[in-house]
């Protein structure tokens, strides 16, 4: 990355350099060789098999999860989400695609996560945590440019035409990191009134037990303190954002069920690397929360 001689943005100009030089220096592939000593975790040695029909469950024993012993109807009838309450022990409500292996729940690295421990299901080999700790040294390094950005005497829109791009790139490296670790899922991400939940988790539910959308999907209960008026979160995975075939493929499928614009909304898809790292509406760093809207074009 080059300063630009008609960008206007002029100023100090070893500081500038130096600040480009530091976000030139954070290579994603190097970092991960750099860090790359042991898994963090456990991996089982085999595919663990839930029953004769080869059938896996990552939530296999968590209560408020759908086990394979019991029916999506069963389910659906034990935890229904407009009425279940989001007490200690039930902070969402599960249900995986039996049909795709992914890490039991127990044995993520997520789950050394404060407040990051109810993501996708991992696949094997993920590296939740070093992907943590990669993402947050460059949010450090973007943070870091901005504020010595802003310093500069010069031109307001110059200055943002040098942040915009930086934001782009600390979000290109940390996606990229993120594919590199294997922590690839994301989710699309439907609000739906609490009136109306039972019904589209229903269709949701089945449709995943069914290996028609992703590899997983969860919805928010009842909160403690209930507001009718507050929409409710369903969130439907998939096992790679870069796979923008199989993203747009399960969207599409949302869209049959009846679930997408003609609710008057659209939908939006965020990479559960972003979840880990706080980068969410607002975020401090002004980078967009979301990869991925409904009306994007899937090719």
């Amino acid at each position: 990355m080059s300063v630009s001689d008609d960008s206007e943005f002029y100023g100090d100009e070893e500081t500038i350099l130096g600040l480009h030089r530091r976000v030139d220096d954070f290579d994603v592939d190097e970092w991960v060789h750099e860090h790359n000593e042991n898994p963090g975790r456990p991996l089982p040695q085999e595919h663990p098999l839930i029953d004769t029909s080869h059938l896996h469950n990552p939530y296999a024993g968590v209560s408020y999860a759908w086990q394979l012993t019991e029916t999506v109807d069963a389910f659906l009838q034990r935890l229904p989400p407009k009425t279940t309450e989001q007490i200690n022990g039930i902070p969402w409500i599960y249900i995986c695609n039996p049909f795709i292996y992914r890490v039991e729940k127990a044995l993520g690295q997520s789950q050394g996560s404060k407040g990051n421990e109810d993501e996708a299901p991992e696949e094997e080999g993920s590296r939740t945590a070093l992907v943590i700790e990669g993402g947050t040294e460059r949010l450090g390094i973007l943070r870091t440019f901005v504020d010595g950005t802003k310093k500069f005497q010069t031109a307001i829109s110059a200055q943002e035409r040098e942040i915009s791009k930086e934001r782009k790139l600390a979000t290109r490296d940390i996606l990229n990191l993120a594919h590199a670790a294997k922590v690839r899922a994301g989710k699309w991400m439907l609000f739906c009134p609490p009136n109306e939940v039972n019904d589209v988790w229903e269709s949701v539910a089945k449709a995943t037990a069914n290996n028609e959308l992703g590899i997983a999907a969860k919805v928010a209960p009842k909160p403690i303190e209930d507001d009718f008026r507050r929409d409710r979160l369903i969130c439907i995975y998939t096992s790679d954002f870069a796979n923008k075939a199989d993203v747009g493929r399960v969207l599409q499928r949302l869209r049959e069920l009846k679930l997408v614009e003609n609710r008057g909304r659209f939908i939006y898809y965020k990479p559960d690397v972003f979840t880990y790292l706080g980068i969410s509406s607002g975020n401090p760093w002004g980078l967009k929360s979301s990869i991925y809207s409904s009306r994007d074009i899937f090719r």
